[in-house]
C-alpha cells in the first residue's frame, strides 16, 4: 500500500511542479520576453526547490534533519535534477530547433519525460535509504 501511496503522491506533486515549471516558463517568456533558453533555466531552478520539499517531506517522507544527512540528500537531489535538466534543455532543443515544434507543445512533452526520469532517480538514488520494500 505504501507504494501505491509514494506513486500517488509523486503524481501529484509531480503535477503540481510541471505546473510551477510551465507557468514560470511562460510567464518569462511570454510576460517578460526572456529567451526561451534561459526561461527553461530559471523555470527548472524553481520547480527544483519545490520539488525537493515535496519530495522528502510528503512523498519519500524523509526525517533526516541531521545536517549531513540532509546535506547529502539535497546533494543528492541537485545532481539528479541536474541530470534532469541536461534532459529537459537537450529535449526542448530537439524538438524547437531541429523538429520545429511549438516550444509549448515541447514544455509539455519535456516536462513528461523529465517526471518519469525524476521518479525513477529519486525512489532508487536521492531518497532510497528511507523507502521500505
Amino acid at each position: 500500500m505504501t507504494s501505491k501511496r509514494e506513486l500517488t503522491s509523486y503524481i501529484f506533486f509531480g503535477i503540481l511542479t510541471t505546473l510551477i515549471n510551465i507557468l514560470s516558463y511562460v510567464l518569462l517568456t511570454n510576460i517578460l520576453g526572456i529567451d526561451y533558453k534561459t526561461a527553461t533555466t530559471i523555470a527548472w531552478l524553481v520547480s527544483v526547490l519545490f520539488a525537493f520539499i515535496t519530495n522528502k517531506l510528503f512523498v519519500f517522507h524523509s526525517m533526516s534533519k541531521h545536517f549531513l544527512p540532509l546535506v547529502k540528500e539535497l546533494g543528492a537531489f541537485i545532481l539528479s535534477r541536474v541530470a534532469s535538466y541536461g534532459l529537459d534543455i537537450l529535449t526542448m532543443i530537439t524538438l524547437i530547433e531541429l523538429l520545429y515544434i511549438n516550444d509549448f507543445v515541447a514544455k509539455i512533452f519535456a516536462n513528461f519525460v523529465v517526471v518519469v526520469f525524476n521518479y525513477i532517480i529519486s525512489k532508487y538514488f536521492v531518497f532510497r535509504q528511507v523507502i521500505k520494500e
